[in-house]
């Protein structure tokens, strides 16, 4: 029986189903490589990827930017420091002999800065050499006296450094703007809540000294009064009954006094001793009886003089004695059948105005009972709030002024009192200031924001807050080159200077030392600079801890 061979699409053959197969001796063994041969190109292009890859990055290829591959990028730039910003032929910092760098004088131990301007005024950035005066070396002494002072780092090094633009045109580009160092007042201060009250020296509460009815109101609030004024009437029956008293040993003082007299006109042993003593007697007790009353009336501010009642009639004695202490005016306007011998004014002890009336006609009233509050306004208290940290820094007839509050003027005054004890609770501490007030402005009970002036400079060194700068362990400045428009070509150099900060006031800084007057520095966009420093600073740290 004959076998048939079925053809395969590979070229193989195999047997039909049933029949016997046949394969070609060999066959098998030129499979793999077919295969290896067909993937030879492959194996060639990613060894060819590979050592270009390898190539590439051993000699620091880059990938071009988009503006090469279209055509756009400017054209590199071989004179060119990119460290510093600037063509690299012009770069002082790479080649110091094009701007040589002034003389190094380190820390000033004194005023604490660098290169300090105060010692060696050649540093100044000015054409010609300035001479500080002694105020200034005075004024700088003052400041540092005064508190301690943000500190700088002897070992920074930052004040070596200098900022350099390319041009003036990449100045004004980058938002750099400049001032004059000048001279300004400045005021050094302590800011501090307060309240202005009464001047208690020269405020009264006045009361009833005896229980009793308010017979009249004579007086409101607001009134202007005068010391002794009248401003009350209160019918007290104790005055009454005091009154009658003295008029009672009045009558017995004369008695025993016409008895003693009588007794020593008979003639000698007529009258024994015995008598004529306790006749005496009598006579001592009457008058201790009349002082008393009288010293009674006079503490209650009804003075009266008792032996200008001797030799009166007890009718006359009351009739002087009725409307005791009542002045005149008010006398007249009495009716004498109704009015009562047990009236008692309440007078003003000061010249002043009626600040408060607590009290109407027909009242009740006791020693506990406040009838009225006078005022002397000429004069106001101004007690301030003081951190207790700020506190050593105060002392007696040092300027205060005081913002009241819902007002445009300020109070100027002195200080005069400085507690001895810190609040429990918040920790501040209590000082009080005499104010004038003679215009009246100023209002009881009034709240405001104070200041007390510590220290106050006419000529002080300025400049803008802006311009300082914390650039890790030192106060800086940024300060022009006095050689910047010396020509086209001179570099655009700005120098690192660092400073010692003073008082701030609003957006300005005193500089204590570190600058002298007429030097320009970097206000706006001086962070700029700022970050040049830092970055040039990377790695190399600006101090030594």
């Amino acid at each position: 029986m004959s076998q048939s061979i079925i053809d395969t699409p590979c070229g193989s053959t195999v047997s039909a189903p049933g029949r016997e197969q046949r394969v070609p001796v060999g066959r098998g063994l030129l499979r793999p490589l077919s295969w290896l041969s067909g993937s030879i190109p492959t194996l060639l292009s990613l060894a060819a990827f590979g050592g270009l890859f390898y190539y590439g990055h051993h000699f620091d290829w880059k990938l071009p930017k988009f503006s090469a591959i279209a055509g756009t990028e400017a054209p590199a730039r071989s004179d060119w420091c990119e460290e510093h910003g600037v063509p690299e032929s012009q770069c002082v910092e790479c080649n110091p002999d094009l701007m040589p760098i002034g003389p190094d004088y380190g820390w000033c131990l004194e005023h604490g800065v660098h290169n300090c301007p105060l010692e060696h005024p050649d540093v100044a950035q000015l054409k010609e050499t300035p001479i500080v005066a002694k105020t200034d070396l005075q004024r700088a002494a003052r400041a540092l006296a005064l508190r301690p002072r943000p500190e700088n780092n002897a070992v920074c090094s930052a004040y070596q450094r200098r900022i350099q633009f390319a041009s003036a045109a990449s100045v004004n580009e980058a938002g750099v703007d400049v001032e004059l160092v000048e001279r300004q007042p400045i005021t050094e201060w302590v800011p501090c809540n307060g309240e202005i009250t009464y001047d208690a020296t020269r405020l009264a509460s006045l009361s009833s000294r005896l229980p009793g009815t308010v017979w009249g109101v004579l007086k409101n609030v607001g009134d202007r009064v005068q010391k002794g004024e009248v401003l009350a009437v209160v019918d007290a029956m104790e005055v009454g009954r005091l009154k009658s008293g003295l008029v009672k040993a009045l009558v017995a003082e004369e008695l025993a006094r016409q008895n003693v007299d009588r007794l020593r006109g008979l003639s000698d042993g007529v009258v024994a001793g015995k008598l004529i003593l306790e006749t005496d007697a009598k006579l001592a007790r009457a008058k201790a009886e009349m002082l008393n009353a009288e010293q009674s009336l006079a503490n209650l501010g009804l003075g009266v003089d008792a032996s200008m009642l001797r030799g009166l009639s007890r009718k006359d004695v009351m009739g002087r004695l009725r409307f005791l202490g009542l002045p005149d005016d008010l006398t007249r306007q009495l009716d004498l059948q109704t009015a009562t011998a047990n009236l008692i004014p309440i007078r003003s002890p000061m010249n002043g105005v009626i600040v408060d009336r607590q009290v109407v006609a027909g009242e009740v009233v006791d020693p506990a009972h406040t009838l009225f509050q006078v005022a002397d306004t000429s004069r106001m208290w101004l007690m301030l709030n003081i951190p207790l940290e700020e506190a050593d820094l105060l002392f007696i007839g040092q300027s205060v002024r005081f913002q009241p509050d819902g007002t445009s003027g300020a109070a100027i005054g002195t200080l005069s009192w400085i507690s001895t004890a810190a609040d429990r609770q918040t920790r501040m501490v209590k000082v009080r200031a005499d104010l004038d007030n003679s215009a009246g402005t100023l209002r009881d009970a009034t709240f405001g924001t104070g200041q007390v002036v510590l220290r106050e400079e006419p000529d002080a060194i300025i400049v803008p807050a802006e311009a300082v700068h914390w650039e890790g362990c030192c106060h800086a400045v940024f300060v022009r080159d006095k050689g910047y428009f010396s020509s086209p070509e001179s570099p655009k150099v700005f120098h690192v200077r660092s400073v010692r900060i003073g008082a701030t006031e609003e957006d300005s800084n005193e500089i204590i030392a570190g600058l002298l007057p007429g030097e320009v520095v970097v206000t706006k966009g001086s962070d700029v600079l700022r970050a040049q420093l830092l970055k040039n600073s990377l790695g190399e740290g600006c101090c030594a801890e």
